[in-house]
């Protein structure tokens, strides 16, 4: 068995905000009914967080959950928890409609921080990145340039990100060019 590695080996860039690969992340993606109460049981069982409101995203401790669509959730945990995680989902949602998987390993997460994170995201998501319309908790899927991604604000000062694995350096080149001091808007 080979051991998992993050993209970026912790890659990190200092500009007018910090741009950080975060290295190994535990991702479990879940699709089903998200109104079913049985499917919110097991994800607070799983996790202690509630199923998220649309476009939000609940955090407790090492675990998060994030709304990804009206059938998908993506559960983040310890990279050590994921595959346990999934099996205890499987056991608990058997008989009911519902996939859970592991996709730890397909994705790569980043962290953008300091008083002037919302500005690197400004230049390249489609995202209106103003305090009163984007803040702590709430969660986006969206693109980053023309790269697919994800990203929620744990707090009013930090963004994280989750791409695919295979762009990971593409889209750290990307924050960190948009951080570049100098470039603020």
């Amino acid at each position: 068995m080979s051991n998992a590695v993050s993209p970026l080996q912790g890659a990190s860039f200092d500009g007018f905000a910090r741009i950080e690969e975060q290295g190994l992340r535990g991702m479990i993606t879940l699709r089903g009914d998200l109104a079913d109460g049985g499917f919110g049981k097991a994800v607070a069982a799983l996790t202690g967080c509630d199923v998220p409101d649309t476009r939000r995203c609940e955090v407790k401790g090492d675990y998060a959950v994030a709304w990804m669509s009206p059938d998908e959730l993506l559960i983040l945990c310890p990279h050590s928890a994921a595959e346990a995680g999934v099996a205890q989902l499987s056991k608990v949602l058997s008989g009911t409609h519902y996939l859970a998987a592991n996709v730890s390993d397909a994705r790569a997460v980043f962290r953008v921080s300091g008083e002037d994170a919302r500005q690197v995201i400004s230049k390249l998501a489609p995202v209106d990145m103003s305090p009163e319309a984007f803040g702590a908790g709430d969660f986006r899927r969206t693109r980053l340039a023309q790269t697919p991604a994800a990203f929620w604000m744990p707090n009013d000062k930090t963004i994280e990100f989750i791409c695919f694995r295979s762009v990971a350096d593409y889209v750290f080149a990307l924050l960190s060019r948009a951080a570049t001091p100098g470039t603020q808007v």
